[in-house]
């Protein structure tokens, strides 16, 4: 009799490219300041490792605020969107994460709805007004050694779920986290964080 909840991916079952546009959500009893109440967007998953974007943590920075230092004018009006923390690796360095209804110098085309752009020509097209129709900036990202992805999902820090794009572009930031998970049927404030391993 199998007694582990089946809501959680079984190990075995992740090779690597399994988790590119998923999220991982984290449990509650991953008390990581950096990914504490966390939903990270997995761009890339192989072999050597994953990288994923954190959609569900603000700075203090607005955009307007890259728009100034990257000499820019908003002539969109896009300067009251929210940077959000991508994770703790390069957190000096921009990543957007769109709709995939344009293609940039960098673009990496993750699905069909979502792809993942690290180049100056994006923010210019955003303040240009002329940017994808849907986007979130983030500085910084979160990365994973070989392995080391699989080991903490085995170790209960994680659930994962097939990404979806409304989640990130449209959940209201304090939402995400709850929203993700409701998508396994779960209500993630009632698993407790003290759970053991049988």
């Amino acid at each position: 009799m199998n007694d582990k909840p089946d809501f959680l991916t079984d190990i075995e079952e992740l090779t690597p490219g399994s988790l590119c546009n998923h999220f991982l959500i984290a449990m509650p009893g991953l008390n990581d300041s950096s990914f504490a109440h966390t939903v990270t967007y997995i761009c890339e998953h192989s072999e050597q490792g994953a990288m994923g974007v954190v959609i569900n943590m603000a700075t203090p920075m607005l955009l307007r605020e890259i728009f100034e230092q990257m000499g820019l004018d908003d002539q969109s009006h896009l300067g009251d969107q929210i940077v959000m923390s991508g994770g703790p690796v390069q957190p000096e360095r921009g990543f957007v994460l769109h709709s995939t209804d344009s293609r940039w110098q960098s673009t990496l085309q993750i699905s069909p709805d979502i792809s993942l752009t690290a180049s100056r020509d994006i923010i210019a097209a955003l303040a240009e007004g002329r940017g994808p129709k849907q986007s979130l900036i983030a500085l910084g990202y979160a990365g994973w050694g070989e392995g080391q992805l699989e080991a903490e999902i085995a170790a209960n820090s994680w659930l994962t779920v097939p990404a979806d794009k409304n989640i990130i572009f449209s959940t209201p930031l304090e939402q995400r986290w709850t929203a993700a998970a409701q998508a396994l049927g779960i209500d993630v404030t009632l698993i407790t964080s003290t759970a053991g391993h049988a």
